[in-house]
């Protein structure tokens, strides 16, 4: 997900470029631990001249498969973000000259490199783990896990044995058991 934005830098602020795009980012496909892209990453970027940089306006599309909170299956979601970044320019791109770019920001994932390339990878990433489901399900109606043998309840019928009474409530027990 680079750009060389050389001809930008060079243009009149408010210039735009515009790019659909539809990539494999090798970087980007374990996304967490327990988070894979299962699909390219899609969309569209726009790129807009500003003062101080270079806008990234993208609306981007990608299918993760991840594990159900529930019952530890595998669960796809699909993933759509709006990434809306300024990116700002390490070195001056007529004469080279070092630019000061900690007055803009201090993140170093909006930096164009001093060969102007523009990678937004690092704040894409960033924006798919935020939109990640904070508990994935593999199916709204997902039953989850047997609290006592572990068994899969999506699974059809199950029958645990007879529940041991913790010896604190085995007086309410006899209490039902005498009516």
């Amino acid at each position: 997900m680079q750009f060389n934005v050389s001809g930008l830098l060079k243009g009149p602020i408010g210039d735009i470029r515009e790019y659909d795009i539809e990539e494999r980012v090798a970087s980007l496909q374990h996304l967490t631990e327990d988070t894979n892209l299962v699909a390219p990453i899609s969309g569209h970027v726009q790129l807009m001249r500003t003062r101080s940089g270079i806008l990234v306006t993208a609306t981007l599309h990608t299918r993760v498969e991840t594990v159900c909170s529930r019952c530890l299956e595998p669960a796809f979601h699909d993933l759509d973000i709006t990434v809306e970044e300024e990116f700002f320019p390490t070195v001056e791109v007529y004469t080279g000259a070092a630019i000061h770019w900690q007055e803009y920001t201090d993140d170093e994932a909006v930096l164009i490199s001093a060969q102007h390339i523009l990678d937004m990878t690092e704040v894409v990433r960033q924006d798919l783990i935020v939109s990640l489901p904070m508990q994935p399900l593999c199916s709204p109606t997902c039953q989850g896990l047997c609290p006592r043998c572990g068994a899969n309840l999506n699974e059809g019928p199950h029958f645990c044995e007879v529940e041991e009474i913790d010896p604190r409530w085995a007086a309410l027990a006899q209490f039902k058991l005498e009516e």
